[in-house]
């Protein structure tokens, strides 16, 4: 079962005049160099257990809140020891992903070209190995110096995004010029973030929307009070548009509320977004949802391949194909591809009467680590190695769960493993036998689908075999358990007893004569294995 986003957050546009602008811009980029400031700091420190994180925050805490206030004190703080752990769980992740790479290639070139140990084979010839020689020298070398800076405990931070301090070097290729790139990485170096403070008014006194009028009023920290004074008010209303009710009742009963404000240089916008957190309603259990209708889901490469199953297993209606963002469009837009998609197979869901959708608990950490040794070589392994890196796994499990919590739906995340496989063996053709009507060509994602909802079903991916069973018929060259029963019977009772002659009739005979000469294969194999049974 996936579990319930256990937050939420919502945003609108600010609209702010260019005086307003201005200060929040002074506001953003004092506090943001505070920020960073204190990141290299415990960056310096390195691995600190927990009182020593507990003691250093507070006595940070103490010298900060004489430039700024303590609130803004207390989140500067907390999000440099966000960050700084985010950052070393990134270089233990990029430490372990050297590690396998490290070793699948020092497996491969141990073989001689094209020689085969196991399930490991050489490359193709010598100048192929003594490239990877090359690359494994370099990866050596490299996962060395991350060793030494996961002990250390001293992870490389950047602070706005390492793509974006990129681009400062290749302005041409990114097509921005030096201006351009200094609105964007001043923007989003800046730090606007107030945490929330239940019993407070308005949940926030820092960054704080009042729930009557919508007015927004800023904070400004102490070193530039001289200049703004204490506070910074909008004069334009806030007006959230996305969970207003829910935002509403916990402004009006002073509940915690985080507020985050961000800048988009490039559109030259302010966005305002809060966020709180809240307890997701009890799921229905894994049995009571094997009771009803399923839908399951195959997530692919610009694609979603949906297929309705009753709880027996058994498709219903006619697989679906729904179709998301391709690659090449930008981040916002791939998202909200994503949401459309998402959208539809909720729709979908609702209107079979779905209980929960089966999803994979797909992961791709191995493949975007190792896949360069692992998934082939050459434009085809490449195309492929990039089409796996581009299936949003993370963000399509996230964003599902999320929006299906809100409409009743359970999500289950199932075992990947030969899904594909079995959905292509034994769905494919059933499934485009059952969809002849609607003209809809069947795909081995459409089979997978199937398979991925019979396995969160708690059945067998297999479909039953056809003809008859071997518990109730008999199998070629054997009579059925019932006839065997029988020729005991009549040979321990002295009884005459039947056997098949070669046309098929029945013929019988008793222990003093014997029985006709077997005519056909058959019959002489069903006869000769009853006589060593009686033996």
């Amino acid at each position: 079962m996936v579990a319930a986003p256990a937050g939420v957050r919502i945003r609108t546009r600010l609209r702010l005049t260019s005086g307003e602008a201005r200060t929040l811009c002074e506001i953003g980029e004092f506090n943001g160099h505070l920020y960073r400031r204190e990141l290299a700091m415990r960056i310096a420190l390195g691995v600190l257990d927990r009182k020593g994180q507990g003691e250093h925050r507070a006595e940070r805490k103490r010298a900060l809140t004489i430039e700024t206030s303590s609130r803004w004190a207390g989140a500067i703080t907390r999000s440099v020891e966000d960050q700084y752990q985010t950052g070393m769980r990134t270089l233990g992740a990029h430490s372990r992903g050297l590690d396998a790479a490290i070793a699948t290639l020092a497996a491969r070139c141990a073989l001689a070209p094209r020689e085969r140990d196991g399930k490991v084979t050489g490359y193709r010839d010598l100048a192929e190995r003594f490239g990877k020689t090359r690359r494994l020298s370099a990866l050596r070398e490299r996962a060395e110096q991350v060793h030494h800076a996961l002990t250390e405990g001293s992870p490389v931070v950047v602070v706005g995004g390492k793509r974006l301090w990129r681009n400062r070097n290749h302005l041409a290729e990114a097509g921005v010029s030096e201006q351009q790139w200094r609105r964007v990485w001043d923007a989003a170096r800046m730090f606007l973030t107030a945490d929330g403070e239940t019993g407070k008014l308005g949940g926030n006194e820092t960054i704080r929307v009042a729930p009557g009028t919508g007015h927004l009023r800023i904070k400004v920290p102490a070193a530039l009070a001289d200049r703004f004074g204490t506070h910074l008010t909008i004069a334009a209303p806030v007006m959230f548009h996305h969970r207003i009710a829910e935002w509403r009742d916990r402004v009006t009963q002073s509940r915690a509320v985080r507020y985050d404000i961000a800048y988009d240089a490039d559109r030259d916008r302010w966005y305002l977004d809060a966020s709180w957190v809240i307890e997701p309603a009890p799921s229905a259990s894994l049995s009571m949802i094997r009771t009803g209708r399923v839908l399951g889901v195959d997530l692919n490469d610009g694609h979603l391949a949906t297929c309705v199953l009753d709880k027996s297993g058994n498709p219903v209606g006619a697989p679906t194909t729904i179709a998301t963002a391709e690659q090449g469009c930008s981040a916002s837009r791939r998202d909200g591809h994503l949401r459309a998609a998402i959208t539809a197979v909720l729709d979908r869901a609702e209107y079979s009467g779905c209980c929960a959708i089966v999803i994979e608990n797909l992961d791709f950490v191995d493949a975007r680590f190792n896949g360069r040794e692992t998934m082939g070589r050459g434009r085809r392994g490449k195309r492929f190695r990039r089409a796996v890196a581009g299936i949003p796994t993370a963000r399509f499990r996230d964003r599902l769960s999320a929006m299906a919590s809100r409409r009743g739906l359970a999500v289950v995340a199932v075992n990947p493993a030969y899904t594909s496989k079995a959905g292509n063996r034994y769905w494919r053709k059933p499934l485009q036998e059952q969809s002849k009507t609607s003209g809809l060509t069947v795909t081995a994602h459409h089979g997978a689908a199937v398979a991925i909802g019979r396995r969160g079903l708690g059945v067998k991916l297999s479909r039953h075999s056809s003809g008859p069973r071997h518990a109730q018929r008999s199998v070629p060259g054997q009579l059925s358990s019932s006839a065997k029963a029988a020729w005991r019977v009549r040979v321990a009772e002295g009884r005459p007893c039947s056997t098949t002659g070669s046309h098929g009739q029945l013929e019988r005979f008793d222990g003093k004569h014997r029985p006709p000469v077997a005519k056909t294969v058959r019959a002489a194999t069903e006869r000769n294995s009853l006589v060593d049974q009686e033996r």
